[in-house]
């Protein structure tokens, strides 16, 4: 979707400026910035604003040959205020947008040219009727060819409850081998009210591999049947959070698919993590390969020459 950001009220009638926004396109940057092959996989509408979507998501090394141009249906906006230098809100436009309607038929063909893994985040069937099925369609036919399903819960309050999200959530975690949550979010993948301990045992007896829980500034946990392992936070100046989750998740996922161990992949998901909250922007200050050292090895304030 589109994301128009304001760096003062927008009551006021401040400037704005336009960005391509939403987890799942942050996710494919991060992954494709990392050297690795993506393709994302919606509806945009079919004018300027879906020409904008695609062109920010091409010149970052994403696929979009499976992305289908609506002619029917406006782009999704999202709108940013910078209300305090520490609270941002956001507000949707999302209703009868092009992504909302997204279909199984949508997902046909990206599915059946066999991917190695398939992300899916809480806020696609939140979306719509439709959009729910699809995402569902999708996990269950991903787990029945031996793709991996990976699913960030990314619960926004702004597009349905929680009783909504955890009776749609809940069903769809059975078919991801890896569930990312921060802690607030892990009963929605769970009993109403389970505790962090309850919920990751009975996500763990479902067959979920792995249970990864964001902390923010402490960094993350990872638990598997093996366990628990920590991974704190790399420590940055702080600028912008917007997108932090989703840096993580592409993180986590690109040392995943590098065949990375456990601790190994919880840092690299932590750096980009680090990355993005170092710099505005949803994704525009993630790293490329190259550049995943760069946080960890320079002190604040470090001018590379």
């Amino acid at each position: 979707m589109v994301s128009l950001r304001s760096s003062g009220p927008l009551a006021v009638g401040g400037p704005l400026t336009m960005h391509l926004g939403g987890a799942e396109s942050n996710v494919a940057i991060g992954l494709a910035r990392l050297g690795h092959r993506v393709a994302w996989v919606g509806r945009v509408s079919d004018d300027e604003l879906g020409e904008f979507v695609l062109r920010h998501l091409r010149a970052e090394g994403v696929d979009t040959s499976g992305v289908r141009r609506d002619p029917d249906r406006p782009a999704g906006l999202m709108f940013l205020e910078r209300r305090t230098e520490d609270v941002t809100r956001v507000q949707y436009h999302r209703a009868g947008s092009a992504g909302s309607a997204l279909s199984v038929d949508d997902l046909r063909g990206p599915l059946a040219a066999g991917p190695r893994l398939l992300h899916l985040t809480g806020i696609t069937p939140a979306l719509s009727d439709a959009a729910h099925q699809a995402a569902t369609w999708a996990a269950r036919e991903a787990v029945a060819s031996g793709t991996a399903v990976s699913l960030d819960v990314n619960y926004r309050a702004r597009l349905w409850s929680r009783e909504d999200a955890r009776a749609t959530l809940t069903p769809l975690a059975g078919y991801a081998s890896v569930v990312i949550a921060s802690a607030d979010e892990l009963d929605l993948v769970a009993e109403p009210g389970a505790d962090e301990a309850t919920a990751v045992a009975a996500l763990l007896d479902r067959g979920v591999r792995t249970v990864l829980v964001k902390l923010g500034a402490d960094g993350a946990r990872a638990y598997t049947r093996d366990g628990v392992t920590h991974a704190p936070a790399v420590p940055v100046t702080a600028v912008d959070t917007v997108g932090a989750g989703d840096a993580f998740t592409a993180g986590y996922l690109s040392g995943q698919l590098d065949g990375l161990a456990l601790v190994d992949r919880l840092h690299r998901a932590v750096t980009l993590g680090a990355f993005a909250v170092a710099g505005h922007g949803d994704w525009e200050g993630l790293p490329r390969r190259d550049e995943l050292s760069l946080i960890n090895g320079s002190a604040a304030g470090t001018t590379l020459r």
